[in-house]
């Protein structure tokens, strides 16, 4: 029961994050327009570069380390005052390496010191240590707070293209704020520190093994926007930035399974008990196949309208950008699940790394050529190609731990109500005239084709959840 709960914490803590940018979209594309959108994509890209190195790969350590050593009050305090004085110190250098690179850019100054305070919330972000408590509660009512307000500022202080920077100071110092909120529950799980017998050293080189395959994620998730403002313009940048957005908003649904089963599998992992970790990741399994199959269908289905009537008739080329994309939902979903929830509790870290760095490089291949020949459409085909690699190579990795065939039970099934789903939401899509009810409209037959096509071919996972519910019931 605690794993559902941290999931449908995870899961608001995830859509939320990003449900206030989505909630903004349309005032801000209309208001920026899409040169002012472009500018805060490519800007924050190169920000993320000096957050990706000054985190050395700690977020995710940390979330192991502490499920792992959650049990023992003395090493867990230990453990954070380590890892976060280490991460204190990797952002102070991380921050220094910026601002020579401000000293050498010769455009944007005033945008990228609006989003340097990302590279300072950085170093206050303790999400990690109540993800490996598994106490997802405190990081949704902080991000609930702090997100209405940065959404009441939004409206009230951007009011034309002039605002771009008031738009991401707005945005970065709303993180930072937030970050800084959460230290004020560490009162009911850590000590004061003794500095003497902490030891930072020994955490920098595991934090790095984790960290390879973090550089090799976020190269192909900035790399496209800073590519597309360099060679395509910032508008393309923006594009992309908005049809990603939208995609990703729909992707956290499902990668919360593996956000929260993280912590999980690595202190069953630490107990030994190799017969649930592997129950566990058939169940997970099942459930990113019954929910990411209609994710996937559903969002390329209503894409080609969505996009004018939420972002307006300048961002059109989204809804085709989306409808590509939006496979990724399925290819994420299971990556995630495979890496967060296995590869990287069970120490499998090398086998983790193969696999993203691999797909890295095929972003980085595949991206010039793509964006030159086909702009924006390009960036995004090349995104898809490195997530077909990055998830077919953990598959690969673990044929011979993992039985792959249960993991993919009744997988037919779901592929058959998904894409006759699409082929209804599509047809509704093409049909009607988009506005917010006919949506709702749109999102209603879906959820019915699809759950009824479930329910007549008994996919595994309606086994799982009246399970569920009759043990709850006693």
């Amino acid at each position: 029961m605690k794993i559902v709960k941290n999931f449908l914490f995870n899961m608001t803590y995830q859509v939320f994050i990003l449900l206030v940018p989505l909630i903004t979209t349309p005032y801000i594309s209309r208001v920026l327009g899409s040169e002012g959108v472009g500018i805060n994509a490519y800007t924050n890209s190169i920000i993320q570069y000096f957050i990706l190195f000054g985190s050395i790969g700690i977020s995710t350590y940390g979330n192991r380390q502490i499920a792992y050593c959650r049990d023992d009050e003395r090493e867990l305090s230990k453990t954070f005052w380590e890892i976060s004085i280490l991460r204190f110190v990797t952002i102070f250098i991380a921050y220094m390496a910026f601002i020579i690179y401000l000293n050498l850019t010769t455009q944007y100054h005033s945008y990228f010191i609006a989003q340097s305070y990302q590279i300072i919330a950085a170093a206050f972000d303790i999400s990690w240590f109540f993800m490996g408590l598994e106490n997802f509660k405190i990081t949704v009512i902080r991000n609930f707070v702090v997100k209405i307000i940065s959404l009441i500022c939004i409206f009230t202080m951007v009011k034309d293209t002039n605002d771009i920077g008031i738009y991401i100071l707005i945005l970065s110092l709303s993180l930072l704020f937030g970050n800084l909120s959460l230290w004020g529950y560490l009162k009911k799980y850590i000590k004061k520190p003794d500095f003497k017998q902490l030891k930072l050293l020994k955490h920098i080189k595991p934090s790095v093994a984790l960290f390879i395959p973090q550089i090799a994620i976020q190269i192909y998730l900035i790399l496209n926007k800073t590519m597309l403002g360099s060679i395509s313009g910032v508008r393309s940048a923006g594009y992309f930035e908005y049809s990603d957005r939208i995609v990703k908003i729909v992707l956290a649904i499902v990668t919360s399974i593996g956000t929260v089963m993280l912590p999980r599998m690595a202190s069953i992992f630490a107990n030994k008990d190799y017969k649930k970790l592997h129950e566990y990741m058939y169940t997970s399994g099942d459930f990113i196949n019954f929910i990411s199959i209609p994710l996937s269908f559903g969002l390329a289905a209503v894409a080609p309208k969505f996009s004018v009537w939420f972002m307006g008739s300048e961002f059109s080329i989204t809804g085709k950008l989306m409808t590509v994309e939006a496979i990724v939902i399925f290819l994420i979903g299971w990556g995630v699940m495979i890496g967060n929830q296995y590869l990287i509790p069970t120490n499998q870290i090398r086998k983790y790394t193969y696999a993203v760095s691999a797909s890295a490089v095929v972003n980085l291949v595949l991206n010039v050529p793509l964006i030159y020949s086909m702009g924006v459409m390009g960036a995004t085909i090349a995104t898809v190609a490195s997530e077909i690699t990055s998830t077919s190579l953990q598959l690969y990795f673990i044929r011979r731990q993992i039985n792959i065939r249960k993991l993919f039970q009744g997988f037919w099934k779901y592929l058959l109500a998904g894409l006759v789903m699409f082929l209804v939401v599509r047809f509704l899509n093409d049909l009607l005239r988009m506005t917010f009810l006919l949506l709702l409209v749109e999102v209603l037959a879906g959820v019915i084709v699809y759950a009824g096509l479930c329910w007549i071919l008994k996919v595994p996972f309606i086994k799982v959840i009246t399970n569920f519910i009759s043990k709850n019931k006693h």
